[in-house]
């Protein structure tokens, strides 16, 4: 059973809806779900990054306000003045993570579904509440649906181009072992996960033989976030140190010749120098979540934690409709999307991942 980190249950009657989510700061000791019932409740669960990956930020927040909104005590007086007060609520959430793009973006969206339901015609305040509440709703619904999708691409794209499949004569499958880092899966996203989904699906149609997790130093995404889930939902995995990438990749024959032109990111040094968890008492029994120094004080980090990689060391971009190559050296995604439309994505937050 994948792993569901946001648990939703949309209002039904006088039964205002509810929000769960799984407590990240408590992961991979304590698997905690805790309630979100109004803004304040979303604005802190992004703010001390008990969620987090950028469009599962979006979806709490904006999820947040829609069970806040279905609470029976919740009135206005005009769809305007409604209107005014989902849009000053979200601007409120904004705060939260002023630079996670997928909040903003979401933001802008829902202001603009909720300003244009109060001008339609005969508006009421109920009516631009339900507006929101929808679009907020099918955020959730989308983000499953477009991981999904990821997933089925990407497994199908990656066993066309490699050896995995049935061998000729036999219905024994080729091995096929995959490499990720950080956490894309279901603790990043609505649930499923974007380049973690591309390995659930290749294990759900039997071609994943392991799946091998960087540990992500510093912050450990891979260790405490990736490893539990490839452990909640039963997927062969080992967990490897960052260092070991190098001598694992080493048994394929690889064409690129060096990382020189790798664009690095730098990082705050404290998260090479803490790491965060729960305290131990003499009987094993966990407790409060507490930070502590792991190395000298005083000492010069340096963290180049997040790499860029050039396009040109990129074979495909895999999307909810399809996957991109290159053609000529360069991706033309104008051909994927051009039987969409703008509306298609109106209030779908994006999805990041990378294997």
């Amino acid at each position: 059973m994948v792993l569901e980190a946001i648990k939703y249950t949309p209002a039904s009657g006088a039964k205002a809806a509810t929000l769960q989510i799984l407590n990240q700061l408590l992961l991979p000791h304590q698997s905690t779900y805790i309630e979100i019932k109004t803004c304040e409740d979303g604005f802190d669960a992004v703010k001390q990054m008990k969620v987090r990956g950028a469009p599962a930020i979006a979806i709490v927040a904006a999820l947040s306000l829609a069970t806040e909104l279905s609470q029976p005590n919740y009135s206005a007086s005009s769809a305007s003045s409604a209107k005014d007060h989902i849009i000053g609520r979200l601007q409120y959430l904004k705060k939260s993570r002023p630079t996670a793009v997928n909040l903003g973006d979401a933001v802008g969206k829902l202001s603009k579904i909720v300003t244009e339901a109060a001008a339609a015609q005969e508006p009421s305040d109920s009516s631009v509440v339900e507006a929101y509440i929808s679009a907020a709703e099918r955020m959730l619904i989308d983000d499953v649906s477009d991981n999904k999708a990821i997933g089925a691409n990407g497994a199908k794209w990656i066993i066309e181009h490699t050896d995995a499949g049935k061998l000729k004569g036999s219905d024994k499958t080729q091995e096929l072992e995959i490499l990720t880092i950080c956490n894309t899966g279901s603790l990043a996203t609505a649930g499923y996960g974007t380049a973690l989904g591309v390995i659930r699906s290749l294990r759900e149609g039997g071609f994943l033989t392991r799946a091998y997790a960087c540990e992500t130093r510093p912050y450990n995404q891979g260790s405490r976030l990736t490893a539990y889930e490839l452990v909640h939902d039963q997927i062969p995995a080992t967990l490897i140190t960052d260092s070991m990438a190098g001598a694992l990749l080493a048994r394929k024959d690889l064409d690129t010749a060096s990382g020189q032109d790798i664009t690095i990111e730098e990082r705050a040094p404290q998260e090479v120098t803490r790491v965060q968890g729960p305290t131990i008492d003499t009987h094993g029994n966990l407790s409060e979540t507490v930070t502590i120094n792991i190395a000298a004080d005083g000492i010069d980090v340096w963290n180049p934690a997040f790499d860029v990689t050039p396009a040109d060391l990129i074979d495909g971009v895999i999307t909810e409709v399809g996957v991109v190559e290159k053609e000529n050296g360069v991706f033309n995604f104008q051909p994927l999307f051009a039987n969409t439309t703008e509306a298609t994505f109106e209030t779908r937050p994006s999805t990041i991942g990378g294997m």
